[in-house]
């Protein structure tokens, strides 16, 4: 007796539904909760991780795919150990972090002075760890940090190329964290 062939979620299959839930009318919040969801399947797919990762890829990232219609990237972290990243938001788009391999310890921050002065105060309101096949949605404006005290392998998704749009970078000369 032939067993049949066990359906894979790779990654075309994750592009898919990424179109699929993107295209949708629900709220945004929503259809990034449902791509967060389909991430983690994706994150939990031995195969494609292996395939993306290991122990000799370098610090960096790389582009796993880009939805030319819909503006969406996809894209595969390598974070060296002991990076640490400064406060930043993605402006007006959005992104979902997943965890492959390794952990990142999030911190999201709170701007509590007005963003008309030339310097921005900060302050942590949440601090948690994302372990591996763990993901979480950070909406338009959503201010947070990023740091790996291990080597760590992260896929992001990304509602636009995040490096050619207008942001909220925190500047370590200017800016406070209180």
């Amino acid at each position: 007796m032939q067993k049949s062939a066990e359906l894979t979620y790779d990654l075309d299959h994750f592009c898919q539904d990424v179109r699929t839930s993107l295209s949708n009318s629900e709220p945004l919040q929503q259809r990034l909760e449902a791509v967060a969801k389909k991430l983690h399947v994706l994150l939990l797919n031995k195969d494609f991780v292996a395939a993306t990762f290991n122990e000799e890829t370098p610090s960096g990232k790389d582009v796993l795919y880009h939805d030319p219609e819909l503006d969406f990237y996809v894209q595969a972290h390598t974070q060296k150990a002991g990076k640490g990243g400064l406060p930043h938001s993605h402006g007006e788009s959005w992104a979902i972090y997943g965890n492959a391999m390794g952990y990142t310890e999030m911190t999201e921050w709170k701007r509590v002075n007005p963003e008309t002065d030339d310097h921005a105060v900060l302050t942590a309101t949440e601090r948690y760890v994302l372990n591996v096949g763990d993901t979480r949605t950070y909406g338009p404006g959503v201010i947070h940090s990023t740091a790996h005290p291990e080597k760590a392998y992260v896929v992001r998704v990304a509602g636009t190329d995040l490096d050619a749009i207008p942001r909220f970078k925190f500047r370590k000369s200017r800016d406070q964290i209180v």
